[in-house]
């Protein structure tokens, strides 16, 4: 399994996920705020199975690491 999601995305994702669970938490956001959970772990794991079955990808073309 490779990474296919660069450091800007997952940055966005962790950070969004964490926003959407503690929201939801609270109790500020309805129970569809846990599916923050899967923008968190897509986000620490590096690897999103969507962009894996369209063939996407956000990270280094060449796999160095870098400006993405």
């Amino acid at each position: 399994m490779s990474n296919n999601v660069g450091l800007l995305d997952r940055a966005l994702r962790i950070g969004a996920g964490v926003l959407l669970i503690a929201l939801a938490a609270k109790g500020i956001i309805g129970f569809w705020g846990y599916f923050g959970v899967v923008a968190l772990l897509t986000g620490v794991v590096g690897n999103c199975p969507v962009y894996s079955l369209f063939g996407f990808s956000t990270g280094p073309r060449d796999g160095r690491r870098g400006r993405e």
